[in-house]
């Protein structure tokens, strides 16, 4: 199948883990949307980067490696992930964002859950978003989640007010609370905070 990945179309069957790494760092090199990670997500650099994730939507769930000191990013993981993150209307997908991967394994790692965090939302096509807009006016026109670097999650046994105050300690990127919809919303593009 074939994917939008960092604004160019891939093809998965063509790729193995060599080339997506490859492609990835390239793309890292040519200033594209993988930017250095906050420096919050640097601090314990050596510990294997691991996420545990349930999506509402389709019931699928990923328990996964993200990163290790040795390999880097795992690839596989990086597609297993993108696509159980997918615009559940459509299936369409794009590759999510490694910094949003990296702000949802830290703060797993930070609330030391070893529960699975429930997604609500993550890539979000333009018809969809185009069609929640229409639906309410907390939906943005310009949502991260179109360009896959958003996630709406919450966590079980954790509120989300307690979960929004460990996003935000992180310092990694945009986070609004949502409280009658029982989620937070997390995503890394700058670093701002809504809902209370």
């Amino acid at each position: 199948s074939k994917v939008v990945i960092m604004g160019s179309i891939w093809n998965l069957h063509k790729l193995n883990r060599r080339a997506f790494l490859n492609r990835l760092g390239k793309a890292a090199i040519a200033g594209s949307t993988i930017t250095a990670a906050p420096a919050i997500l640097a601090k314990g650099k050596n510990a294997e980067k691991k996420l545990n994730i349930h999506v509402t939507h389709t019931g699928e769930n990923v328990k996964t490696t993200l990163w290790t000191p040795s390999d880097g990013y795992i690839a596989d993981s990086v597609m297993q992930l993108s696509k159980a993150l997918r615009d559940h209307r459509n299936d369409q997908y794009k590759f999510i964002h490694i910094n949003t991967l990296d702000i949802l394994a830290k703060l797993q790692a930070l609330l030391s859950t070893s529960r699975a965090t429930d997604i609500i939302s993550g890539y979000r096509s333009p018809e969809t978003n185009e069609m929640l807009r229409a639906q309410s006016v907390g939906v943005s026109k310009n949502s991260y989640h179109l360009k896959a670097m958003a996630l709406d999650i919450r966590m079980s046994k954790v509120s989300v007010h307690d979960l929004g105050k460990a996003a935000r300690s992180l310092k990694a990127g945009g986070v609004g609370l949502y409280p009658s919809s029982n989620f937070v919303h997390i995503d890394s593009g700058p670093v701002r905070t809504w809902g209370s």
